[in-house]
């Protein structure tokens, strides 16, 4: 769903169109904002995928560019999708698979905004419900909801490839992580 301001009247009213369209069934779970606002991805919980779009921030409208599997495609098992975020740097899009365990790792094209599959990187855990980025763009923590763990992670900035820093944090069902600005 889309609303926009009116300021007059101090509410939210929907837009024109009022939502973007994802495709039927797929569950659309969360969504956000590339830093250069002209793009934004929300990531598909049931089918586990993430679609792209292109923002178009004074009509307030999505149009979508591309839709891309968040899981090998190799991978047969039962997974689904939880969280999604963009690198801080915008060059890389990261999405927590929860059956797969891991968390898919895409490169940004940073003209486009399409997504380029790079890898998966198993979060060592069960169940990787949500993950937090580090506003500095060093760190991912992955917390596995059924793994009773946070696991940090260390981004190479370079290729956006996710490394174990060998922290675990053992915490009873972590469900969320959030992480703030000092």
């Amino acid at each position: 769903m889309i609303y926009r301001l009116d300021r007059a009247q101090g509410k939210l009213v929907p837009n024109d169109p009022p939502f973007a369209k994802c495709e039927p069934g797929s569950g659309p779970r969360h969504f956000t904002f590339h830093p250069d606002g002209r793009h934004a991805y929300v990531i598909e919980e049931i089918s586990s995928t993430v679609t792209a779009f292109a923002y178009d921030a004074e009509a307030g409208t999505l149009k979508s560019l591309q839709r891309v599997s968040t899981l090998p495609q190799d991978f047969k098992g039962a997974s689904t999708c939880a969280e999604v975020q963009v690198h801080p740097s915008g060059k890389f899009l990261y999405g927590s698979n929860r059956g797969h365990d891991s968390i898919a790792v895409f490169a940004v094209d940073g003209r486009m905004g399409t997504l380029r599959p790079l890898g998966h990187t198993p979060t060592q855990g069960r169940n990787p419900r949500n993950f937090a980025l580090d506003p500095s763009g060093t760190f991912l923590l992955a917390a596995n909801q059924d793994g009773n763990s946070i696991v940090s992670f260390r981004i190479d900035p370079d290729t956006g490839a996710l490394a174990p820093t060998g922290q675990v944090c053992a915490v009873s069902r972590p469900v969320c992580v959030k992480m703030i600005k000092p």
